[in-house]
């Protein structure tokens, strides 16, 4: 599915950060993809964007829809083991917005980001729950790397994808 022309993915403001926080939380743990547990983590979009830059996508009418961090590196990049990988973790969408290609927008983002940085391959972890963004990773090439799949805390298990840049 192509985004609507309309549909605008830029980096994040530090005004956006309570909106983010908001539909983060609303995605993961109302949704059903995370614990409430995880909710205090999923929030702190300030320490996000420390550690990995966030870019959003925005409608015609500017509203902010989903949102993504792209991970170069680092500690928020768990799951990378080199210099040539990159990733990106918490991607959300409203789900008033679903099925406008919102994600694929920002994943699309996020692949070239990788490429500008000079990674060779982008390598990311979802949880076992997250049917919908399985199929989006393999629709837009990334494939199972299972040899890498981890469990961070016991009862959450996390897959790997990866896609070749």
């Amino acid at each position: 599915m192509l985004p609507s022309p309309a549909l605008r993915i830029e980096p994040a403001l530090a005004a956006d950060h309570d909106r983010i926080a908001a539909l983060t939380v609303q995605v993961y743990v109302d949704g059903g993809l995370a614990s409430a547990g995880y909710a205090a983590e999923l929030a702190d979009v300030a320490g996000r964007a420390r550690v990995a830059e966030l870019l959003v996508a925005r409608d015609d009418g500017g509203e902010l829809i989903g949102s993504v961090a792209f991970v170069a590196g680092g500690e928020f990049g768990e799951v990378l083991e080199s210099p040539d990988e990159a990733g990106f973790r918490m991607l959300v969408v409203d789900p008033r917005a679903r099925g406008r290609g919102v994600g694929e927008a920002l994943v699309r983002a996020c692949l070239d980001r990788a490429r500008e940085t000079g990674r060779r391959r982008v390598v990311i972890s979802t949880g076992t729950r997250m049917t919908a963004a399985h199929r989006l990773y393999e629709r837009l090439g990334f494939t199972r790397l299972p040899e890498r799949d981890w469990t961070p805390v016991p009862g959450v298990d996390l897959l790997v994808y990866t896609r070749q840049l």
